[in-house]
Parts: structure tokens; C-alpha cells; sequence
């Protein structure tokens, strides 16, 4: 009779065994992340900053960080119709702690909410490159607008439910050139603009934040779906508020329309001077 053989385990090394990361180092009385300390940053890099660190590895120049403040800044809050806004309101309608509301919110994130950046990074990447291949930026874009209309959709980037002129697309565009950090991604956007508002039949729409932000971070380097994470950090903030309000302020259960509510905060008001 065969005596059967007990399985040996297998010896790795030491490091075989190990799995690496180089965003974060924790040990005692030390937190580096992305190699600077945690209690040197805290005070000298903004959020923005910060979040720039640890998403893309180094520092971002004075132009980039500020660029990407307003980035966190444009996105925090679109009041009461978002997809995002209603789910986490609705949730907070059963009861739910904070932390629950905030996650059904951030779930509510999708293609047609959230997700315009990373395709229209994608669409302005396509007319880059024929670019690269010696086409002017001009029938580039006449290239890959056609190709969208051909297949039916929208032009990714552009058009909104409530502005015809969307302020913070204007603004964001406004920094880049005041920076100077304008290059190809938001030439391209410059073109398809142009390109779009010259369609038979058809009404020009104009460029959205989705649009003025998949531009300007093409430009500074961040990659589509980080672009898309962006968008999903600056809103947070805008989905507790509206979560906490709805638990503060209605009664459970509620059935909301968002065509129902009304606006009763703050008048226009001018930020104050920044303080040195």
C-alpha cells in the first residue's frame, strides 16, 4: 500500500511574501505620505494641494495647486436636483446616521453624473492625437464632433440642464490662462467650441465645468480617472450639508420633488478680503 505524502508548504523569502505601497509609511510617532511628513504638511499645503500629493506622487507648482482648489471649490455643491443630492436626501428621510446618507449620495455617481470628465478626456485625447499627426486643431475637431453626432450622442463636455453660460467653466478657463498653464487639452476644447457652435440647424451650447475641468487637468497631467475622483471628493462636502439639512430641517419619510422647494438662505453677498 502507497503511503500518502503530506503536502510540504511552500517557503518563500521574506520579501516574497510582502506586498508594496508607496503612498503612505506609518510608524511609531511618524505618518509620511508620499515620503513628506503628515505634521509638516499640516499648516503649509493646502487641501487641494494635499490631495494633489497623494493622488499624483509630488508637490504641485503655486499654478497647479491653485488650479486645483478651484477644481474642489466648483464642483462642492449644485443644490437640491442632482441625482447624488436626492439619494442622499432621500436616505436621510429613513432616519440614517450622517456616514450612511453621505455613501448613498457618493453611490448615486454615475456615466450621466460624475462621469462626463473622464469620457470627455477621452474625446478631446482622440482629436490630440490626430493633432500629433500633423491635422490642425480646427479639422480635428470637426473630425471627432462628426464622429459623435454619427454615433448618436452628445458631445461629451458640454451643455447643461440650467446654464446657458456656466460660470464656473468661465472661471476655471480664466485661471489656466491667467497661469499660463493653457496647452493642447484646452486648445482642443477651444476648437470643439467653436466647431459646435457653427452646426446647421442647431444651437450652440456652451463648454460645462465637466468639460473646462477634463480640459484643464488633461493639461496639468492628471489622468482621466483620477479627473473622475476629483469630481467625487469636492462633492462630499455639498452631499453631508444637504443630508444633514434634510435631517435638520423636514420630517421623515417625506416624498421629496425637487421641483417643490425654494431658496431661503443668504442673500448675494461679497467674500471678504483675504486676511495675510
Amino acid at each position: 500500500m502507497t503511503k500518502r505524502r503530506t503536502p510540504q508548504p511552500v517557503v518563500r523569502g521574506a520579501e516574497e511574501e510582502k506586498w508594496a505601497t508607496a503612498l503612505t509609511k506609518i510608524e511609531p510617532n511618524k505618518i509620511l505620505v508620499r515620503g513628506y511628513p503628515l505634521d509638516e504638511m499640516m499648516g503649509r499645503l493646502t487641501f487641494g494641494e494635499a490631495i494633489y500629493l497623494l493622488l499624483m506622487g509630488d508637490v504641485p507648482s503655486p499654478g497647479i495647486g491653485s488650479l486645483m482648489e478651484a477644481i474642489l471649490v466648483s464642483f462642492i455643491d449644485h443644490g437640491i436636483t442632482p441625482p447624488s443630492t436626492l439619494a442622499a436626501r432621500n436616505t436621510a428621510t429613513t432616519g440614517a446616521p450622517l456616514r450612511a446618507c453621505v455613501a448613498a449620495g457618493v453611490l448615486g455617481f454615475g456615466r450621466y453624473h460624475g462621469g462626463d470628465i473622464e469620457s470627455c478626456m477621452q474625446f478631446l485625447d482622440t482629436g490630440l492625437e490626430l493633432v500629433r499627426k500633423g491635422t490642425s486643431y480646427h479639422d480635428a475637431a470637426i473630425a471627432i464632433v462628426t464622429r459623435c453626432l454619427e454615433l448618436g450622442d452628445a458631445i461629451p463636455g458640454f451643455g447643461h440642464r440650467f446654464h446657458t453660460r456656466d460660470p464656473r467653466a468661465a472661471r476655471l478657463f480664466q485661471m489656466a490662462l491667467e497661469l499660463e498653464i493653457e496647452a493642447g487639452h484646452i486648445q482642443m476644447m477651444r476648437a470643439v467650441e467653436h466647431v459646435a457652435a457653427g452646426l446647421p440647424g442647431g444651437q450652440a451650447v456652451p463648454v460645462n465645468i465637466d468639460g473646462a475641468i477634463a480640459a484643464v487637468c488633461g493639461d496639468i497631467g492628471i489622468p482621466p480617472e483620477i479627473a473622475n475622483a476629483l469630481f467625487i471628493i469636492s462633492r462630499v462636502p455639498g452631499i453631508a450639508a444637504q443630508a444633514q439639512e434634510e435631517r435638520a430641517r423636514e420630517h421623515p419619510m417625506r416624498q421629496i420633488d425637487p421641483k417643490d422647494h425654494v431658496y431661503d438662505g443668504a442673500a448675494q453677498r461679497r467674500l471678504p478680503d483675504k486676511r495675510r
